[in-house]
């Protein structure tokens, strides 16, 4: 019988190669002369600025992370506000951030720390939106189930930090921006909605956002787009600024499928940058995955699906879930019960949706055991319901990390199963 626990085996390796003090070292300078500034908004953020302090000692500054996600540092103080949807304490922490940047000459410091979660973390409200508006818009933009480019292009243009903003409030000093990437395509430009990064969108493509996903945003944000901040990508004050991706999904994924292969197990990976609705593509990696079987010999090794990326759920049906939960219980109807497949699928920061479970496992036996209605816990969204009660949620903790989704399925021949000969 194969052992399903690699697929969680696998999910605490991605977790780990993402982690911020094994990739950190090898992307700092030692440190510079005279004034040296951190700052950083992300899940990731005070990880990292854990990692920092463990190469260059005590520093001076201020990152901004989740509740729950603080980490002890020797000088750089680290601000918990919320997320999804931002929260007083984000906004109060980014105008401090700002304040220390005021005055920077050009023989200053800025290393800026950015990870996922930094768009709701690092809030400074465009225009006289008030936080209630920002909380409005991104409540609305996380219900859309908008790809997470889009929604970003929508932030940047209500922001005061973002889409470079960031950065030019600390020029002429120097800025080396560490980045760990959530997004399909590792974007810097969409990572936390680029805070050091120029942007090549305008008002009017988000405009156009707003109307396609009809959302229903509130007057002072529709009036803040024709006031928008944001620098393009050849604004001499980005000039003095180097933005560095220091851990990406890919590299993530590489290393679960190097665990998985040592142990002879067959790996194909389907990408790192898969976005979608999530249930969709359970459908479409399940139908794939029933196809792979089919085709397997007695004799052949399990196979393993692997994939990341960001998938989205929309149409919220008021219960409680994340695309990552979702994915799994969407696999489940569609595998009905299939002999020999196992999956996972979980968010490497630990948090699937709004919820503090990471993710879920479907079994063979998952819909035998469900104690609600599968399909009605899909029309719901509420898919953490659904697996917290076969106790199959898949809860890590805060990671300190986040390179998005981690989706594993792993195959294997039924016993006595022989492929339909050609």
């Amino acid at each position: 019988m194969v052992d399903h626990t690699i697929l969680t085996r696998m999910f605490d390796i991605a977790v780990k190669a993402a982690d911020p003090m094994e990739t950190i070292p090898a992307a700092l300078p030692p440190k510079p002369n005279g004034r040296v500034i951190v700052i950083g908004a992300g899940k990731a953020s005070a990880r990292m600025a854990e990692a920092v302090e463990a190469e260059w000692g005590p520093c001076e500054g201020l990152v901004i992370t989740r509740y729950g996600y603080a980490r002890p540092t020797q000088g750089i103080e680290i601000v918990e506000a919320s997320h999804p949807v931002s929260d007083l304490a984000g906004v109060e922490a980014t105008k401090r951030i700002i304040t220390l940047l005021e005055g920077l000459g050009k023989n200053d410091f800025v290393l800026s720390l950015i990870s996922g979660g930094g768009s709701a973390l690092l809030c400074a409200p465009g225009g006289m939106m008030t936080l209630e508006d920002k909380q409005a818009t991104h409540r609305a933009l996380l219900e859309s189930g908008a790809p997470i480019g889009q929604m970003n292009v929508v932030r940047k243009h209500l922001s005061r930090v973002k889409g470079g903003q960031l950065a030019a409030a600390a020029y002429p000093a120097k800025m080396l921006t560490l980045m760990i990437s959530d997004v399909p395509g590792d974007d810097p430009a969409d990572i936390a909605s680029g805070p050091t990064v120029g942007e090549v969108s305008t008002s009017s493509d988000a405009m156009d956002i707003i109307a396609k996903c009809q959302l229903n945003l509130p007057r002072s944000a529709i009036a803040a787009l024709s006031d928008s901040g944001v620098l393009k990508p050849d604004d001499p004050r980005l000039a003095n600024v180097e933005n560095t991706i220091i851990s990406a999904p890919s590299q993530s994924l590489a290393a679960a499928q190097k665990l998985a292969q040592g142990e002879g197990f067959d790996v194909k990976v389907l990408g790192d940058s898969i976005e979608g609705e999530a249930r969709q593509e359970a459908k479409r990696q399940v139908d794939l995955a029933l196809k792979v079987q089919q085709e397997m010999f007695e004799t052949a090794p399990p196979i393993i699906l692997l994939s990341g990326g960001e998938c989205t759920v929309s149409g919220w049906g008021g219960g409680i879930g994340g695309p990552n939960a979702e994915f799994c219980l969407a696999a489940a109807i569609s595998l009905q019960k299939t002999p020999g497949i196992h999956v996972i699928a979980c968010d490497t920061d630990g948090v699937d949706g709004a919820a503090d479970v990471a993710g879920a496992l479907v079994f063979p036996d998952t819909l035998d055991r469900a104690q609600v209605d599968p399909l009605e816990a899909l029309r719901r969204s509420d898919s953490h319901t659904f697996f917290g009660k076969l106790n199959d949620q898949v809860v890590t903790g805060p990671t300190l990390t986040n390179v998005n989704d981690f989706r594993a399925i792993l195959i294997s021949n039924p016993v006595g199963h022989v492929p339909p000969s050609e």
